[in-house]
Parts: structure tokens; C-alpha cells; sequence
């Protein structure tokens, strides 16, 4: 289950508690816990509604100005069901997730360049990875449309691929675009600089 960031802002100061989704199978069922860029955010219900049940005061605490607002949201997705999903802040995840990590030992950094050498090498458009992740690093927050110019890529591809780097840990999603993690700061400071730009 992905959540907007500015959502999960929302979820730790407590001003959202709810979340509406259209799925064909849930993702998520009560008492999941999901590790994000705040921390683990916990599933404390989940229950299947009409999107006509949706109203005002529970799009607020979703995150959304009004029901009609969301409702259009859902509508996006052409078929499945609507879940109604209960949540909350569970705790800070800073020992799990790699990201909030500023250095690494050298069997760990070792193993993640290894890992970049791989999407590199079974990418199908020639290594990439660095590139990216250096894009990312001086265009902190630019939309997806505007970054993928800049690597000669397609939007499409860029989300594709930078969900992979932030898989490993080494890049935050924003609305709109993304950052480096601390993971990824620092790892991007090993890489040699004639690397960065090949």
C-alpha cells in the first residue's frame, strides 16, 4: 500500500486517520504494519463501503478538501472495490529503514553498490543508476517530467527505475518529485566523481 508523502505527513501529526482505496484484492488487512519514509504506520481497520457512504467530514481526515474531491480520486481506478482504512503513527522505524542510515559498514556499502552494478548491467538502456541518483541529488524535488529530460529518459521509465533505487533505500518519494535519502547522500559520495556523469 503506498501513501502519499504528504499523507503520511498528515498521518504522524495526527490530523489523518483514514484512508480510502479501490483495489480488485487488499494490500493491507487489520493490524498490518506498513514501514514508510515517517516511520511504521499501522492498519487498525479496514472495511469494504460504497463510494456513496464517503462523506465531507471523513475525506478531511483522509486528507482531502471534500468527499467530491476523493471520490474523484477513486474513480481513476475503473474497477475493484472500495475499502474504508482505519490508521495510525505505530512508531519511529529508524533501525529497519535503510534510509534514515547516513553511513553504512563497508560489507553494506559494498553489497548496494553491488546491487547498482546489477540494474546497471541487466538494464536493457545502458547504465544509469548513478546518473539518476545525481539528477536526483541537484534537482531536489522536481516533478518526474521535468527530471526525466535531464537523464534523456521517458517519465514512465524514470518512476519505473527510481522505485528500484528506493527499494534499496536511497531515495524519498515526494509530491512532486524526489530527494536522496541520508543512505543515499552517502553512498552517492563514494561513487567516483567521472562515474557519476559515464
Amino acid at each position: 500500500m503506498l501513501i502519499k508523502q504528504k499523507h503520511l505527513e498528515g498521518i504522524m501529526s495526527g490530523d489523518i486517520t483514514l484512508a480510502f482505496r479501490k483495489w480488485k484484492k487488499t494490500s493491507v488487512k487489520k493490524g498490518s504494519v506498513l514501514p514508510t519514509s515517517i516511520g511504521v504506520v499501522k492498519i487498525t481497520d479496514i472495511t469494504e463501503i460504497d463510494l456513496a457512504q464517503i462523506n465531507d467530514e471523513e475525506a478531511k481526515q483522509a486528507g482531502y478538501d471534500s468527499s467530491q474531491a476523493l471520490i474523484s480520486e477513486l474513480e481513476k481506478t475503473i474497477n475493484g472495490v472500495v475499502y474504508k482504512i482505519q490508521l495510525s503513527y505505530h512508531r519511529p522505524d529508524t533501525l529497519t529503514d535503510p534510509r534514515q542510515k547516513v553511513q553504512v559498514t563497508d560489507e553494506e556499502l559494498a553489497e548496494l553498490k553491488d546491487k547498482l552494478l546489477k540494474l546497471d548491467k541487466f538494464s536493457n538502456q545502458g547504465k544509469w543508476t548513478t546518473k539518476v541518483l545525481k539528477a536526483i541529488q541537484e534537482n531536489p524535488k522536481l516533478p518526474a517530467a521535468e527530471l526525466a529530460p535531464k537523464v534523456n529518459k521517458e517519465k514512465e521509465w524514470l518512476k519505473l527505475n527510481v522505485r528500484k533505487l528506493k527499494s534499496l533505500g536511497l531515495t524519498i518519494s515526494h509530491e512532486p518529485g524526489y530527494t536522496l535519502s541520508p543512505l543515499g547522500e552517502y553512498v552517492l559520495t563514494t561513487i567516483p566523481e567521472k562515474t557519476k556523469t559515464a
